[in-house]
């Protein structure tokens, strides 16, 4: 299942029912050190491949982070065991992961996607993992914005409870809310990155911070540097491709040399995340994109 499966997989499910890490990388030839460390989320690339294979290939392209999807849902021990073995000989890090079904914007369904967080938090400790991305599911028929924005908060607030104070890998375990566009999901309900800081700073929780979805934002509303400026301080995590068709940076209309380089000067020390279909080698439009990324954002 790939994340736009899976996104739509959850928006079925729920109608039915800060630390960063201390090693930022730097380009090829070592002259330059951006702030912030980069990712791909896996689910984007080697889609044929054994998990292992996956794991070689995105470290042949100079990456020491990996974002899942719940790629480990129905994995046995032996399963673990060579995940974790293949990731620890390549000196990769799960920094994040997705995968709960549940909605936080319907209050009914509150108590399931607890006790499937409570469910997660083991297979995230037993993989390193310290960050797990959340959904705010599908537009509550009935309920007004006001109301389901604050199920958000109030979800977010029932889940960081279970992990106050937690660390896994060294970190603390961290929420982050994620958009999604309203063309991928008509009916999904934080389709606004405005929204989604308002919901962040309604928790207030050092936990808890927000995932911002370059693409995701530029298809609904745009204006992506303005709004990150003004809300870096809750910002957890991004992920980055490009306008149209969810390619590498450079083949649409966003200006990614400009959002790194935003990012650098404003110091952002946590992820960025690699979430483009490549239209060309794999590998080789990888390296480039981390390539691009630390040298622009090298304050």
């Amino acid at each position: 299942m790939n994340r736009r499966e899976f996104g739509r997989a959850v928006a079925g499910t729920v109608v039915a029912a800060g630390t960063t890490l201390a090693r930022p990388q730097t380009i090829q030839d070592g002259t330059a050190s951006a702030p912030f460390d980069v990712s791909v989320m896996l689910w984007t690339v080697f889609r044929d491949l054994r998990f292992e294979t996956r794991l070689e290939k995105v470290a042949a392209a100079g990456y020491r982070n990996v974002e899942l999807v719940g790629e480990y849902e129905h994995w046995n021990d032996a399963d673990f065991d060579r995940a974790n073995a293949k990731r620890k000989q390549l000196g990769i890090t799960f920094d994040c992961t997705a995968g709960l079904k549940r909605s936080l914007c319907n209050p009914a369904d509150r108590e399931a996607l607890i006790s499937e967080w409570r469910r997660t938090i083991p297979i995230m400790e037993r993989l390193d993992c310290p960050a797990m991305i959340f959904l705010s599911g599908n537009i509550v028929p009935g309920m007004t914005m006001e109301a389901q924005q604050q199920s958000c908060v109030d979800g977010l607030k029932a889940a960081v409870a279970l992990v106050e104070g937690k660390k896994i890998n060294g970190r603390p375990v961290r929420l982050l809310l994620e958009n999604i566009d309203p063309e991928e999901n008509p009916k999904y309900f934080l389709t606004s990155v405005a929204r989604g800081f308002d919901i962040v700073k309604g928790v207030e929780h050092p936990q808890v911070h927000f995932l911002y979805d370059f693409f995701h934002e530029q298809i609904s509303e745009g204006n992506l540097i303005e709004k990150l400026e003004k809300n870096i301080q809750h910002v957890g995590l991004v992920h980055v491709a490009d306008v149209p068709g969810r390619h590498e940076p450079g083949t649409g209309e966003i200006n990614y040399e400009n959002i790194f380089r935003k990012l650098g000067e404003l110091k952002y020390k946590e992820i960025v995340a690699m979430e483009f279909l490549p239209t060309a080698d794999v590998v080789s439009q990888l390296r480039a994109a981390r390539e691009m990324a630390l040298r622009a954002g090298t304050a």
